[in-house]
């Protein structure tokens, strides 16, 4: 089974960056695209330029959302809507920041996959593709984004074990630094969004995102694609920090 043998498949956090350029990307292989999302003037364009099938929706409106899913006979499900409120030290997260980052981030994701699983376990086939993050398999000083990146990765492994069997693929895909809005959207203070969007190096871009998850579908049915994590080549993760402090 390959992406030839799909039909409809949901993308959510659809109306920009990694969300969009996934749907244009689906919608150009004669797939029946849904593309979610909250900003209803870029889905208009969205629809107007790809085809795809637009919803208007907070995905963070759980019965809403999953009534809605349980409407469409979903072969793929692309969990990409995501937040980076509350992006700095937790000590300096609001609880709203807090509760919007995991309802958007882990909640949603968690309510997408049980509304679409019945009717793939049924038809015995279907892909969920979760949208993860290095940031989820590695430490970073951004404690509430990281863990609700670490909870999308712990959800995509123990899925797999949950749905041997089945015939349904489960796959997790891992950016580091993409160019998108994403520090826009979580972060308020203009400064710090120009010194974390000025990294001097080339980016990933949302596209090549977008085609490593075609990747992944177009693997031959008994080859499931477990993660791929995409970073740029001037950008890594690990090694170890010290504070020294002086004692008197």
């Amino acid at each position: 089974m390959t992406i030839n043998d799909y039909k409809n498949v949901v993308v959510t956090g659809a109306s920009s960056g990694i969300g969009e350029a996934i749907a244009r990307c689906l919608s150009q292989e004669d797939l029946n695209v849904h593309a979610i999302a909250r900003r209803t003037e870029r889905l208009e364009d969205l629809s107007s330029t790809s085809g795809c099938l637009v919803h208007t929706m907070d995905v963070c409106d759980s019965k809403a959302f999953t009534d809605l899913l349980e409407k469409i006979e979903v072969d793929v499900l692309i969990n990409n809507a995501g937040v980076g409120r509350g992006y700095g030290q937790l000590v300096e997260a609001s609880y709203e920041d807090i509760d919007t980052t995991i309802d958007t981030n882990v909640k949603a994701a968690v309510h997408a996959v049980r509304a679409v699983l019945p009717g793939m376990i049924e038809r015995k086939r279907g892909h969920v593709i979760n949208i993860g993050s290095m940031a989820g398999l590695y430490p970073l000083a951004s404690s509430l984004y990281g863990a609700t990146k670490g909870a999308m990765h712990v959800l995509s492994m123990d899925l797999r074990l949950e749905l041997q069997g089945t015939g349904i693929r489960v796959t997790e895909i891992c950016p580091g630094r993409v160019s998108t809005e994403f520090y826009d959207a979580a972060i308020d203070d203009p400064e710090l969004i120009k010194r974390k969007k000025d990294s001097g190096i080339k980016e990933v871009t949302s596209e090549e995102i977008a085609q490593a998850i075609i990747y992944s579908l177009n693997v031959p049915q008994h080859v499931n694609v477990n993660r791929i994590e995409l970073q740029p080549t001037e950008q890594t993760y690990g090694g170890m920090q010290f504070t020294s402090k002086e004692t008197k």
